[in-house]
């Protein structure tokens, strides 16, 4: 259902926003797609190399950083992956966020 929703929502030209673990959730959605989308789970190696045997590309990004797919309008940022407080997730989160809103 997860998967469907999320396929769904891409082929009605919606942007997606996942964050924390949840790219992993992207990764898996687009494992049989012809496109696959860039994601972060920030610096985690074998989370890192779980989403790219799903056939996503993996970015390394630090806990304020969010990551922008522009062509697949998907963005992901690291959150709780790497981040030592709720300061440091919030600032990738509000990139996550505004990302979102601009390609809305």
């Amino acid at each position: 259902d997860v998967k469907k929703l999320v396929l769904d929502m891409h082929a009605a030209g919606k942007p997606l926003g996942f964050i924390c673990i949840a790219p992993v959730i992207a990764a898996v959605a687009f494992r049989d797609q012809p496109r696959k989308p860039v994601l972060t789970i920030g610096q985690d190696e074998g989370t890192a190399a779980d989403i790219e045997f799903f056939g996503a590309e993996h970015k390394k990004a630090a806990v304020d950083e969010a990551v922008a797919d522009e062509k697949m309008k998907i963005v992901s940022t690291p959150a709780y992956m790497l981040g030592p407080g709720i300061s440091d997730i919030a600032r990738g989160i509000e990139k996550l966020v505004e990302q979102v809103i601009s390609w809305s």
